[in-house]
């Protein structure tokens, strides 16, 4: 008899709910982007003044983590014992499920997340409570230039940066000084950052960082 065995992550409440998801974000569509070029796609991606209306153009959009992306995010959390993970880019919650089960097999903590579109914001925490993760997450409204800037931890486990890609090096410059040694961060699609892989990637940066799977930089604080 072949046997299956429950995890976390398929557990009665949230692999179904993560299933789900998975699912929406798939089907979901945005004539509007659609019918950019891919060059100018390219260029609202790296630009620093045009990422706020470019994103508001991608609230239809899920953006979603992968499910091999969300495993790591989970496998790491719980590996390292995190008690203090910051999101960057929530949209509709699939990451930060995956974080806040972590958080929740560690015993607790504390996960804030931060997503410029409203609308996205109101689904997202939808998911949480669904996910009977209300308790350990805090979603910040607006941008994350701002919202990460005040009210943290003293020490940050575990950092996702998966939000406007010109602006990693300014969310790690807001955080860096609470990196614990230690300290992971994942950057998804990282390539679309290059001030940022090239911060993390000098010698005596105070990271180790490898590029990771297809799309991440995985990167470690050493100091």
């Amino acid at each position: 008899m072949k046997m299956t065995m429950t995890t976390p992550l398929t557990a009665s409440t949230l692999g179904p709910l993560l299933d789900r998801l998975f699912a929406q974000a798939a089907a979901a569509t945005s004539p509007e982007i659609d019918a950019l070029t891919q060059e100018e796609r390219e260029r609202l991606m790296h630009s620093r003044t045009e990422y706020q209306a470019f994103y508001s153009r991608l609230k239809d959009l899920w953006l979603p983590v992968t499910r091999e992306t969300g495993r790591l995010l989970y496998m790491l959390a719980r590996t390292m014992n995190a008690r203090n993970i910051v999101e960057f880019g929530t949209s509709f919650g699939i990451s930060t499920l995956h974080l806040a089960a972590a958080l929740r097999n560690n015993g607790g903590g504390r996960l804030i997340s931060s997503e410029f579109e409203p609308s996205k914001v109101t689904r997202a925490r939808e998911h949480i409570a669904e996910g009977g993760f209300t308790d350990l997450v805090d979603i910040r409204e607006g941008d994350a230039v701002k919202t990460l800037a005040t009210d943290l931890p003293e020490t940050i486990d575990l950092v996702l940066l998966d939000g406007a890609k010109p602006l990693y090096g300014d969310i790690l410059a807001l955080l860096e000084h609470r990196l614990r040694p230690g300290a992971m961060i994942v950057a998804d699609n990282a390539d679309y950052s290059p001030d940022y892989l090239a911060r993390v990637c000098a010698a005596n940066s105070g990271y180790l960082s490898i590029p990771f799977a297809q799309d991440i930089e995985l990167s470690m604080r050493v100091g």
